[in-house]
Formats: C-alpha cells, sequence, structure tokens
C-alpha cells in the first residue's frame, strides 16, 4: 500500500512538471527562488562568481546605487594621498541646491571628509556627494569623468554616470545589475574599511552655520542591516525612474554575498528580493580557500648571471562550490620543471599548482618567478672562470 502511494506520489510530480515547467521544485526542502525584481544579480566577491541573475546585463536606472562609485573615488583618492579624512570641506551652492536624499548642508558650510562620507553612506546625502566630487575634481563635471574612466577600467560595459549621486532622470545615466556589482565588489574588496561605514545604524553629525549649531541625526537607508543577520551593507536608492534598487553586502560563515536588485516596486519588495537572493546564496555556497600552500623551492637557472631563481605563487587560491557541497578532502599537484634558462623576468609563468576533488579538477595557481635574472654574458663567465682558478 506505502509502494503504491509512493508511485502515485511520483507520478503526480511528473504531471506537475510537464503541465508547469516555468515552476521550480528544489529538492531536500529547499524552497524555490522568488525575487519580484526585474534585474538581479548575486555574485560571490572573492571569485567573482555569478551565482544567478536575471536581465543581469539590462540597462537602467541605478539612483543612488550611483554612489558607489563616487564612494571607490573617494577611496582612491584617500589611497593615493591626494584626499586624507581630516581635510575639510566647503559645501558649495550647487551643492546646496541639490534635492532627494539629503543632509541639509548650508551654503558655506565646512565638514571633514570622513564625516561627508558617513553622510553618503549611510543617509544618502546628494549634496555631501556633489560637495565631495567638487572637493577632488574641482567640479562635478569632472569627477563624473572619473567615474566613467573608473567604470571602463572595471569592465562595467553597460554603464554611464552623467552625476555622481544618482538623482538625475536623463536616459544617459544607466548601468545593469551586474555592472553593480563589479563595483561593490571593486570597493569592498579593495577598501574594506568601507563596510565599517556602510554597517552604522544610526549616528550624529553637527552642522556649524551663521544660524548656529545643531545636531542632525543619520539613519542608514538600508534597512537589511538591522533585519538580515551578516548584512554590513552597502547602498540603496530609489527614484520615480529607477523604482527601487538596492546593493546588499552580508557575510557569514566566512562567506561574502553581494546581492544586487535593481527597478524593485516599492522599498520592502526590495528588501525581501535583496534577502531572498543572499538566503538562496548562503544555503548553497562553500568557499575553500588555500591560504598556505607548500612553500615553493628555488628553480634552477641554466646560462644565468645567477643559478637559481625564487618562485611565488600568484595570490591565494579560492574555489566556490555552489551546488551546496562542503569542499572538503582537496588535493593539489604542482606542475613546475626543474630547471629553466635565463633570461628570465619577475612575474612570467613558471608553472602551477593544480586542485582537485574527487578527480576532478577544480582550477589552478599559478607559479611566477620572483625575480629577473640576465642572461650570463662573456664578462660573467670570464669572471666566474677567474673566480674559479683563485680559489
Amino acid at each position: 500500500m506505502l509502494r503504491k502511494r509512493k508511485n502515485l506520489l511520483g507520478i503526480w510530480m511528473l504531471l506537475f512538471c510537464l503541465l508547469f515547467p516555468n515552476v521550480s521544485v528544489l529538492a531536500a526542502g529547499k524552497p524555490a527562488l522568488e525575487v519580484a525584481a526585474p534585474s538581479y544579480v548575486l555574485m560571490e566577491p572573492e571569485t567573482g562568481t555569478v551565482i544567478c541573475g536575471k536581465e543581469m546585463d539590462t540597462r537602467r536606472s541605478p539612483a543612488s546605487v550611483t554612489k558607489i562609485m563616487t564612494l571607490l573615488l573617494i577611496f582612491d583618492h584617500l589611497e593615493n594621498g591626494t584626499l586624507d579624512l581630516s581635510d575639510t570641506v566647503t559645501t558649495s551652492a550647487h551643492a546646496k541646491s541639490m534635492g532627494g536624499s539629503q543632509v541639509f548642508l548650508e551654503e558655506g558650510e565646512t565638514q571633514t571628509a570622513e564625516t561627508m562620507i558617513k553622510c553618503i553612506v549611510i543617509a544618502s546625502g546628494n549634496d555631501a556627494s556633489v560637495a565631495m566630487a567638487e572637493h577632488i575634481a574641482g567640479s562635478e563635471q569632472e569627477f563624473v569623468k572619473e567615474m566613467n574612466e573608473r567604470a571602463a577600467g572595471l569592465g562595467m560595459k553597460n554603464t554611464h554616470f552623467e552625476d555622481c549621486c544618482g538623482l538625475t532622470d536623463s536616459d544617459s545615466h544607466y548601468t545593469t545589475a551586474y555592472d553593480i556589482a563589479l563595483m561593490s565588489r571593486e570597493l569592498i574588496r579593495r577598501y574594506p574599511q568601507v563596510l565599517e561605514y556602510s554597517s552604522i545604524w544610526m549616528e550624529n553629525i553637527t552642522h556649524v552655520t551663521r544660524q548656529g549649531t545643531k545636531e542632525f541625526g543619520l539613519t542608514n537607508t538600508n534597512k537589511l542591516i538591522r533585519t538580515y543577520e551578516g548584512c554590513v551593507g552597502l547602498k540603496t536608492g530609489s527614484t520615480s525612474k529607477a523604482k527601487f534598487c538596492l546593493s546588499a553586502v552580508a557575510e557569514r560563515n566566512g562567506i561574502s554575498l553581494i546581492s544586487v536588485v535593481m527597478a524593485s516596486p516599492d522599498s520592502k519588495t526590495r528588501q525581501k528580493d535583496a534577502a531572498a537572493l543572499l538566503d538562496y546564496g548562503f544555503a548553497r555556497c562553500s568557499l575553500y580557500t588555500d591560504e598556505n600552500p607548500d612553500p615553493l623551492p628555488e628553480m634552477k637557472v641554466k646560462k644565468g648571471v645567477s643559478s637559481a631563481v625564487s618562485l611565488k605563487y600568484e595570490g591565494t587560491f579560492r574555489y566556490l562550490d555552489t551546488e551546496g557541497r562542503p569542499v572538503t578532502e582537496v588535493t593539489k599537484k604542482r606542475v613546475l620543471p626543474s630547471e629553466t634558462t635565463a633570461p628570465v623576468k619577475k612575474g612570467q609563468q613558471a608553472g602551477e599548482l593544480v586542485y582537485y576533488r574527487d578527480g576532478q579538477e577544480l582550477g589552478k595557481l599559478r607559479i611566477l618567478y620572483g625575480e629577473d635574472v640576465a642572461e650570463a654574458g662573456y664578462s660573467h663567465c670570464l669572471k666566474k672562470v677567474l673566480d674559479f682558478l683563485w680559489l
């Protein structure tokens, strides 16, 4: 009797799949992914793996998610020394005139660059964004040129910015879910300190103007940092043209994920969509990182000014499993010749370390020459002979 019931259940499931091919039924009790936003993508930032997505290359208005690129440039300038967190930034009439989300900076008001960063990250201040753009590049227009150049350098093929805050309704101001994930990845990997700001829920700043001194409270526009376990950022955006957008970053059990949604119908759906993507990723992702591969020997060099050359690994090997399988029992095979011939150039590939699981290749880590070794000339060979005879 029990066997008959199981057979009937199997027949009904088969009929259901044939009649409704677009409905997902996942095993092990895992719910199907349901996202209302027309464009979305879920990315693992360490490997850049896209776990899932829909219309992720469709160009759409990003609203204030634009500020991710603004922040990326700000941190670029902090890194190269042309900007300091303690720098005094003055608000212009143009910056003050910004509408939309703002922190109500007055013309002539000054704040430190760090305070301006908080105003941008936490409260999505359009006025603070423009003030920083003018401070860094002299004008918002020049800063936007830098934004587009940086986007091109990241491979953001479907992106063009018209302003630094996303307030514009211009059809020439656009990006995609995938491109947002790319710039989010660059920002959090290169400047992880931004997450210290984006995870702040509330903080006060002080306005000092001709009218006196007053406190102003900043409240984070990204509600997920309070409602979703592990969420640490990153940026929301909404206009009537863009609808509701979000690039959310969350961390759990050593794995980070970037969830991007564009054109959600309302703020609650935006949060629900981003959370659903993160849940989907954390339920399925397992990241293997080889932090300490075996030490590398020196390689012999023939016909060189040195008889050996040092070797180094190119970065760190990472592999992301998206099928819910823990990455265990990984084996490695070093593919490396015993010697090479000069000239040798630093950074060129000498060999590779190949990673396997269950006999299947997971990926490779390149082994590079750690220094230059020039080809030995006549004078060098003569010197070596004389040194030998002298001994």
